[in-house]
């Protein structure tokens, strides 16, 4: 049993948490365009999708070419080479405020890399962020996990509360580096940001001289420009990662040329940033051949329109069964939540979960569920047969539950 042999080589036989349940996970085979076939035989509809970065589904061709191709010119180059300069372009070319970049091995490390930035470049140290934000390992701001475990000076204020945020600002303004906020909670439960709220986070680090730190690690798939271009934001600095390394692990920060001018080492006393796979061969090019032949406008469009379709047509699926749900989220990313006490959030979330994946759909026990670009029309209309059948079988559990969560006798 493979749970039993990973146990004794791993901690609990786990090395990424997030994959984690009770009695013990799924160990999948292989994926094939937007299926999962686990190890036991069994086959899933992937409504997960590698927890937003597997927005291709699994292993298009095109990204396969553009890998094998560059395993062929040489694995390890040790040097400087164009698909490096071709990615960065590519990514400046989306957002209209990353004038200069530098790339990452993950989403955490550009995290870590904007916060170094932001610090260094004000001479300060306070890091405004949001209860229930998530920036990576360390950094992760959530109701259950010790706040800022990184030895950084963190303020963490309520998501979406402008008087909060603004009194933060003013508690902690001389000593200010930056607001790093993502503009929807993603593991904080899928919930948007408020253009208001965004808005005055960039406008109080304008006042303050303090950096505007953009996380669109996974908005970045709301449109060519992101979640930025959509609500007009500019930030000081952007961090990204998930697709654009075709697959492959990779993350980047950038943003205002004389705020990334500090990384330059032309400069005499310019900031080092070293990573041995910083810029592999191997993600530069299958995130070369994913911006330039997959996330093109209209397909990201009809991406997060397929998404807004079917957060509409599960939001009427509760209502129709009573069931105490609800879905938050935007375009192709969304969260179930359960209503009630902690204890009775849990229940549901598992039972919900092991009723879906009975039926064939692979998501994220937390109620996270992802479209990717493989994902039909077919594929969204059995999901919610599914979830039609599922409630329907749990129906005489929502006698006794109001829409609030509390028990009715």
């Amino acid at each position: 049993m493979l749970a039993a042999r990973a146990a004794m080589v791993m901690p609990g036989g786990n090395t990424r948490t997030s994959l984690w349940y009770d009695p013990f996970p799924l160990y999948m085979a292989s994926g094939q365009g937007g299926r999962l076939t686990d190890v036991d035989g069994h086959d899933y509809r992937d409504f997960l999708n590698e927890f937003t970065s597997g927005i291709f589904g699994h292993s298009p061709p095109v990204l396969r070419t553009a890998l094998l191709e560059a395993f062929d010119r040489g694995l390890s180059l040790s040097s400087h080479h164009a698909l490096e300069i071709e990615l960065a372009a590519e990514i400046c070319g989306r957002f209209a405020s990353i004038d200069r970049l530098r790339f990452t091995n993950s989403g955490t490390e550009a995290s870590l890399m904007a916060i170094a930035a932001a610090k260094l470049f004000t001479g300060r140290e306070a890091i405004i962020v949001a209860e229930g934000g998530y920036h990576g390992t360390g950094i992760t701001f959530g109701h259950d996990v010790p706040a800022g475990s990184l030895p950084h000076r963190f303020v963490v204020v309520p998501y979406n509360d402008i008087d909060a945020l603004t009194a933060a600002v003013a508690e902690h303004q001389s000593d200010l580096a930056a607001i790093l906020i993502e503009p929807m909670l993603g593991a904080g439960g899928c919930i948007p940001g408020t253009p208001a709220f965004l808005s005055a986070a960039q406008q109080l680090c304008r006042d303050q001289g303090a950096l505007f730190i953009l996380d669109e690690v996974q908005t970045a798939r709301l449109a060519v420009g992101g979640r930025q271009s959509q609500l007009g934001l500019t930030p000081d600095l952007t961090t990204l990662g998930k697709f654009f390394g075709g697959g492959l692990a990779f993350g980047c920060f950038g943003g205002r040329a004389d705020i990334m001018e500090m990384f330059n080492p032309r400069r005499d006393n310019g900031v080092a940033h070293s990573g041995t796979f910083n810029n592999n061969s191997l993600a530069m090019a299958t995130g070369l051949a994913a911006c330039r032949t997959l996330l093109g406008a209209e397909t990201l469009a009809d991406l997060n329109g397929k998404g807004d379709r079917l957060r509409e047509r599960l939001t009427a699926c509760f209502e129709r069964h009573v069931a105490p749900f609800h879905v938050s989220g935007l375009g192709s990313i969304m969260n179930i939540h359960p209503h009630g006490d902690a204890a009775t959030v849990a229940a549901w979330r598992k039972l919900l979960f092991f009723d879906l994946v009975e039926r064939g759909f692979y998501f994220a026990p937390r109620g996270l569920v992802v479209l990717s670009l493989v994902t039909t029309d077919d594929d969204i209309a059995a999901f919610l047969a599914a979830m039609d059948s599922a409630l329907e079988a749990r129906a005489d559990l929502f006698d006794h539950v109001c829409l609030d969560g509390a028990v009715t006798t």
